[in-house]
């Protein structure tokens, strides 16, 4: 697996340099492919959506408060407490609709020729479904650039593959299979985070605007600069 994906990765790299050539050498491209928007972001970005202090924190309380109410003075947080905490689940849900982990799904092939969207499209046509995109259509979502939890609050948009606007993990018969093991993972550890420590930035001169929310992308989408906070126990 580690040689696929280092032959995918090279390969990424030609196309990438490819069109870097070819867009230095036309002076006024037409033909502008996928690859040469995303180059397009890259020089010039889009700018990252902000979050203040009071969102942060507003945010952060409901979710502790949350937790910590469910687990009350347990020494552990289990199964039963997890399946109580929706606004723990809605800021996973809005995390990952945001920031998928894999900005591109499992490359799809068109068995037969088919019209869609106007165009023509003959068989064996190799298909890239941009999640990273559809998670950000503003034909799809209410204000996409803002993290906002509430809006999965009585939604019943799941990671199962069945609704198109939210699949991070893919969807069909090439799912992750693992996805549901992956979200309950996230779901444990993060409460847990929530329900013994309290939370900080490093610095009182360091506001939630100023966080770098800008990422790296690769075959998996990670941050630019990685995120530091400041850990305080919490005795329940």
């Amino acid at each position: 697996m580690k040689a696929t994906f280092r032959e995918l990765d090279a390969f990424f790299d030609e196309v990438v340099e490819e069109h870097k050539t070819m867009k230095s050498n036309e002076e006024n491209p037409s033909n502008k492919d996928f690859v040469d928007i995303l180059l397009q972001l890259q020089k010039n970005p889009m700018p990252d959506f902000g979050l203040t202090n009071d969102n942060i924190k507003a945010i952060l309380v409901r979710a502790q408060e949350e937790v910590r109410r469910i687990v009350g003075k347990k020494s552990k947080i289990d199964v039963n407490d997890i399946t109580q905490m929706d606004y723990l689940k809605c800021v996973i849900k809005e995390t990952l609709r945001l920031h998928p982990p894999v900005p591109l799904m499992v490359p799809r092939e068109t068995s037969t020729s088919v019209k869609f969207g106007g165009y023509d499209i003959p068989p064996k046509t190799r298909v890239f479904v941009n999640s990273w995109s559809v998670h950000r259509d503003p034909e799809v979502w209410d204000r996409p650039e803002e993290f906002l939890p509430e809006r999965f609050i009585d939604n019943p948009i799941d990671f199962k593959g069945q609704d198109f606007e939210l699949f991070p993990f893919g969807c069909g018969r090439r799912a992750c299979p693992g996805y549901t093991f992956g979200v309950a993972s996230i779901e444990y550890v993060v409460a847990n985070l929530l329900y013994w420590f309290d939370w900080r930035l490093p610095s009182p001169s360091v506001k939630g605007e100023d966080l770098d929310m800008s990422e790296v992308s690769a075959l998996v989408v990670s941050k630019k600069i990685p995120l530091h906070l400041v850990p305080s126990l919490h005795s329940p």
